[in-house]
């Protein structure tokens, strides 16, 4: 299943980027980035894949918009490949550094020693991601425009 992009698309925005392009598999962390962009992204873009759920990518997709505009339901936006390459530049810096895996048993919810004692609090509401998911500002900016609000904030009404 490829990534978004090309391998020449990903050394062009690294380039404008002003990212030296770390040695590794550029196609390999395209796909690692693109996955992360579609599991950690995927079910806040606007609409559904157009190819419903056999669909390898959450794009294309019918009924998606941004900045109040209908995008054509045959289209990847230049933002999802633009994040998927960021997504790619972060792997190939520190490779594994999207796929966190933790184990909730065994977090540690207190901590002492010798006279010392801290406590370890479950992140409250507001946030979509699990607790360990890792989370760019780069990447957030650029799909600003495609994602909605997350599941457990209100959206705000403008009248």
């Amino acid at each position: 299943m490829p990534g978004y992009g090309t391998n020449e698309g990903f050394t062009t925005y690294a380039t404008a980027a002003g990212y030296t392009v770390p040695a590794g598999d550029i196609g390999a962390a395209r796909q690692r980035g693109s996955a992360y962009i579609d599991g950690a992204y995927g079910a806040r873009f606007t609409g559904i894949p157009t190819g419903g759920i056999d669909q390898e990518r959450a794009w294309p997709r019918t009924g998606a918009s941004a900045f109040g505009s209908a995008l054509a339901s045959d289209i990847v936006p230049l933002r999802v490949v633009n994040a998927s390459y960021e997504a790619a530049y972060i792997e190939l810096k520190q490779p594994g550094s999207l796929s966190v895996v933790t184990d909730p048993a065994k977090r540690v919810k207190r901590q002492k020693v010798d006279t010392i004692e801290r406590e370890f609090f479950e992140p409250g509401g507001g946030s979509v991601f699990a607790p360990d998911t890792p989370v760019s500002s780069v990447i957030e900016g650029i799909l600003a425009p495609l994602i909605g609000p997350p599941f457990d904030l209100p959206a705000i009404a403008v009248v």
